[in-house]
């Protein structure tokens, strides 16, 4: 038996226990009807018979069976029913007729809508129904001289044409299920082609993510390392580009990628209090430095109603408004930038936290309002050329500010400036929302109680990555040891203790995840040594499978020189006095 057979089998039959109950209600109904009209102990009898024949269905019906067998079920079932409006047909007088007549449609109708599916069933069910609507006519007709013969043919003419539009309407109704089944498989089909280019398209995300953030690693570390020497006004000048053109490529890539978690679906989010004051302060100071260069002022203002934290995701509120910030920055040339912070709390609906960044600016075309909040586009043809950026940020902070409970949405006046309002959902930070304080800096040991300096393997395929490292961690005295894969790491582990590992993602002969693994899985010297993350490869996915052998923490390439000595000196205990000397 093919499949599609298979499938239709368990549809009559699912079918035909879903409908018991109304079965039996008609045949009681039915039963009741030929009393009434021809008083009697037939029709009593007869729906102990119908109710036999419903117990055998029944049977038949709720395991797999042959289809013959199922077949012979239906058209008995069938022909009882049919059987007492014959009798109502020749007992109930004109009455009887017309209920029976009636009877007998609604009954093939009923088989039409719910054996559509299988043609053997349908014609099983439906034929001993046609016969019993049929042969009423023909007998009155052939039997009895007196019959209006006129009236009996205008009935069977009828019968003919009801026949003929119930097949025809059986027949539609199976092609358009039919088309609806091919329709969903190829919805199906289309699903797992779209899920397939999804997974490819965030493979190649994860591996573009890999490949430039390698050689980005080695531009940025390579800067970093230009400030700590000796340099006259044009180097400084140089270097100065250098860092901005870094800053823009790594904040494009950054974009892509969380373009890319929004549109999978993956982005995540967290509830933690916010110093409001401290967020305006930082994002002043961060971009003073810019605005200063164009004439640009920027002031804070925070009403005061407005709690002094107040819970919210801290890393995407702030992503939004360094977005805000570096477009008013960015398109304004003259007047003042304006950061305002308040509550709203409407009549009807919940309290609002609200933040507006307000430019003098050119201002925006009111046609492209809507249009700047779309992906890679921006106020007008020429903005990239004049200013640069993607055209992804604002779509992004829109995106997150959805997600987040909130929306953001912007107006503007030509020649005027600027305002981008943000709305989040309002939650003042309490005491038990606050987290907990940190404890006090526990004293030093003396100096002569300190261990030998710290000790890193520096676990990298590129041997650009690894001097960059050993050249950040040069000035605070330490030592290194370098290895090119996982397999080399895990075997140097055998041999030494390390005080912290760093360890790349991708690497030939075996990979990060895994020499992780094996290190903690061994009770050598380095099972519980302090595991760093160090990768380009900066996905949920490769977070999580950090995550689950064990890491101790997860740094992203390009190097944060400052961020990577920290982590590196907290792990290491008892060697942070060294920070201050090199950050």
């Amino acid at each position: 038996m093919s499949q599609c057979l298979r499938d239709d089998d368990e549809q009559v039959a699912a079918t035909r226990r879903r409908t018991l109950g109304l079965r039996l209600f008609m045949a009681g109904l039915g039963a009741v009807t030929a009393w009434l009209l021809h008083a009697g102990p037939w029709p009593a009898a007869w729906l102990g018979v119908y109710a036999i024949t419903q117990a055998a269905d029944v049977f038949v019906f709720r395991r797999p069976r042959a289809a013959w067998l199922r077949m012979a079920s239906l058209a008995a079932s069938s022909a009882v029913f049919s059987s007492l409006l014959v009798y109502d047909w020749f007992t109930g007088g004109e009455a009887g007729r017309v209920f029976a007549a009636v009877s007998l449609c609604c009954a093939m109708m009923g088989v039409t809508v719910t054996l559509y599916a299988s043609r053997r069933y349908f014609l099983a069910a439906v034929v001993p129904h046609a016969l019993c609507l049929v042969a009423p006519p023909l007998v009155t007709w052939v039997l009895t001289p007196r019959a209006d013969l006129r009236a009996m043919a205008v009935i069977l003419i009828g019968i003919a044409a009801y026949l003929f539009y119930l097949v025809t309407a059986a027949r539609a109704l199976n092609g358009a299920m039919a088309a609806l089944r091919t329709t969903g498989i190829d919805a199906e089909r289309l699903r797992r082609t779209a899920e397939a280019a999804n997974a490819a398209k965030s493979n190649f995300l994860a591996v573009i993510s890999h490949e430039i953030r390698t050689p980005m690693n080695a531009v940025v570390a390579a800067i970093a390392l230009l400030r700590r020497t000796r340099l006259d006004d044009d180097q400084k000048a140089h270097l100065l580009m250098l860092t901005e053109a870094g800053d823009v490529l790594l904040g494009l890539l950054n974009d892509v990628l969380d373009l890319s978690k929004l549109e999978a679906g993956k982005m995540t989010f967290e509830t933690a209090p916010v110093d409001v004051a401290a967020l305006m302060a930082n994002l002043q100071t961060l971009f003073w430095p810019q605005a200063q260069q164009k004439g640009l002022s920027i002031r804070t203002y925070i009403e005061p109603d407005v709690a002094p934290e107040v819970l919210t995701d801290p890393l995407r509120l702030r992503q939004i408004l360094f977005n805000l910030v570096s477009n008013a920055v960015k398109f304004a040339d003259t007047g003042a930038i304006r950061i305002r912070v308040r509550k709203h709390a409407p009549q009807i609906g919940a309290t609002r936290l609200i933040v507006m960044v307000e430019d003098e600016g050119a201002g925006i075309p009111a046609a492209d309002l809507d249009r700047i909040f779309q992906s890679f586009e921006q106020g007008e043809a020429a903005t990239p050329r004049h200013h640069g950026g993607s055209g992804m940020g604002l779509a992004i902070s829109r995106r997150l500010a959805r997600l987040m409970g909130g929306d953001l949405t912007a107006r503007s006046i030509e020649g005027r400036g600027s305002c981008f309002a943000l709305s989040l959902p309002y939650a003042a930070a309490d005491s038990a929302g606050r987290p907990a304080p940190l404890p006090e800096p526990v004293a030093r040991p003396p100096a002569q109680t300190k261990r030998a300096p710290v000790h890193v393997l520096i676990v990298d395929d590129h041997e650009v990555n690894r001097r960059i490292v050993s050249l950040f961690i040069e000035p605070l005295g330490w030592g290194w040891t370098m290895a090119e894969n996982g397999l080399e790491a895990v075997e140097l582990c055998h041999s030494r203790a390390f005080d912290v590992i760093l360890m790349d993602m991708q690497m030939p002969a075996m990979d990060g995840v895994s020499a992780t693994r094996a290190i903690r899985a061994e009770r050598g010297p380095n099972q519980a040594t302090p595991i760093i993350a160090l990768s380009g490869n900066v996905m949920d996915h490769h977070r999580a499978a950090w995550s689950e052998v064990g890491v101790d923490d997860f740094l992203a390439k390009p190097i944060d020189p400052e961020h990577l000595i920290t982590t590196l000196a907290y792990k290491a205990s008892g060697f942070t006095a060294a920070i201050s000397e090199v950050a």
